[in-house]
C-alpha cells in the first residue's frame, strides 16, 4: 500500500486537532465491510473520536457536529479505479470526481451535509474493493490494507 506515507502525512497534520473517524460500510457485501472491520480493530486503541456509521452515515451528522471536530475522516470502500486494497485520501471536494460508493446516499452528499453542520476539514480515505458480492469475508488484499491502515491510525492517534 504505497499511499500509506501520503495518508500518514495528511493525518499527521490534523492529528494535533480533534479528529473524528467515521467508518462507513456494509458487512454483508464482502469488501464493502472494510471500514467496519477497521472500526473493530480501532475501538479503544486510538485517541481520535470513532464512529461506526454502517450504511447510514447521515444518521450521525448531528452527533459528529456536537463533537466539534477540526477534521472528519470518512473511511469507506470506494471504487476509484485503483488496485484492490489500495487506499487513497481525498479532500471532500474531490469525492464526486474519484469515487463511487455502494450506499444509497453518496459520500459527496454526506460530506456536503456534514459541512453545513460543522466547519471541520473533511477527508475521505477510500479503500479500493476487490469484490462487492454478497458475503461477509474481506478479500485478502483489502484485509491486509485494513490491518495496515489500523496500525497507521494507532500510530498517528495513540491512546491518551
Amino acid at each position: 500500500m504505497s499511499s500509506l506515507n501520503q495518508i500518514r502525512d495528511v493525518l499527521t497534520e490534523t492529528a494535533k486537532d480533534k479528529t473524528v473517524i467515521v467508518c462507513i460500510g456494509n458487512t454483508l457485501k464482502s469488501d464493502d465491510g472494510a471500514a467496519i472491520a477497521l472500526h473493530e480493530k480501532l475501538v479503544g486503541q486510538i485517541s481520535a473520536g470513532l464512529i461506526n456509521a454502517g450504511t447510514v452515515p447521515e444518521s450521525y451528522i448531528q452527533r459528529i457536529a456536537k463533537m466539534s471536530p477540526a477534521c472528519v475522516l470518512l473511511i469507506d470502500a470506494v471504487d476509484f479505479g485503483g488496485s484492490p486494497g489500495e487506499v487513497k485520501v481525498f479532500a471532500a471536494e474531490q469525492i464526486p470526481e474519484v469515487a463511487s460508493s455502494t450506499h444509497v446516499m453518496s459520500l459527496r452528499f454526506f460530506a456536503d451535509m456534514l459541512r453545513q453542520q460543522s466547519e471541520a476539514k473533511i477527508l475521505l480515505a477510500g479503500i479500493q474493493p476487490e469484490k462487492l458480492s454478497l458475503g461477509m469475508k474481506l478479500s485478502d488484499s483489502v484485509s491486509n490494507s485494513v490491518t495496515e491502515l489500523a496500525e497507521l491510525l494507532m500510530e498517528v492517534f495513540p491512546p491518551v
